[in-house]
């Protein structure tokens, strides 16, 4: 079940993770098997776990191409939004600074993405962590006092809710078939900005 909408969350403790929540990084993946391989019945809808080598029924070979296609500079630059994400996070940097912990290897790629879709952000007020694992994103967000974190993957929230961090659970088709486990499934930006932007709030 899922857990009720929570109090308002102050911005300044709150973080992001980048791929599958700021950045739809399977719709590039999704092109890049039409136009690569021909699977043109392949969509995000049929993600239905975390683990593409589980649930796509593809070779393995094709499944890492894939990937390291999708990760690479030229193709990353080429990802689209989440819906209303960059919107969203333009108002929040009018109050707190945006960070953002990546699983990725490197952050330089990402962090020209993030630069390219949030233009009216000033660089300073972005801050991109690469972790490099989704299992040592926990030791980072205990490092900066982050409270409230905002990822795609259900182990990763499950970690750190059992270390005291509160983990709010991006919608998405790779984290609807397991229990949320009490996590707050946040359903879209517009939904998450309801919560950390409460209407009335002075901006200026």
């Amino acid at each position: 079940m899922t857990a009720p909408s929570p109090a308002p969350i102050d911005p300044c403790l709150l973080a992001f993770d980048i791929d599958g929540v700021v950045a739809d990084t399977m719709a590039v993946f999704v092109r890049l098997a039409h136009e690569r391989y021909g699977l043109t019945h392949l969509s995000q809808q049929d993600m239905l776990c975390y683990n593409l080598y589980e649930c796509l029924g593809l070779e393995k070979q094709i499944i890492d191409d894939l990937i390291r296609l999708t990760l690479d500079d030229r193709h990353t630059m080429q990802i689209p939004p989440v819906a209303d994400a960059p919107e969203v996070l333009m108002e929040l940097a009018g109050v707190a600074p945006l960070r953002f912990i990546t699983a990725r290897l490197h952050p330089e790629p990402i962090t020209q993405w993030l630069f390219s879709v949030l233009p009216r952000v000033p660089r300073e007020r972005i801050t991109v962590i690469a972790s490099g694992a989704p299992e040592t994103k926990l030791d980072i967000l205990s490092g900066l006092e982050i409270r409230y974190f905002v990822d795609d993957r259900i182990e990763t929230c499950r970690r750190l809710k059992e270390a005291g961090i509160e983990p709010f659970l991006f919608d998405q088709p790779w984290n609807r078939n397991e229990p949320a486990d009490g996590f707050i499934r946040v359903a879209n930006w517009i939904q998450l900005k309801s919560w950390v932007l409460p209407s009335g709030i002075n901006l200026e």
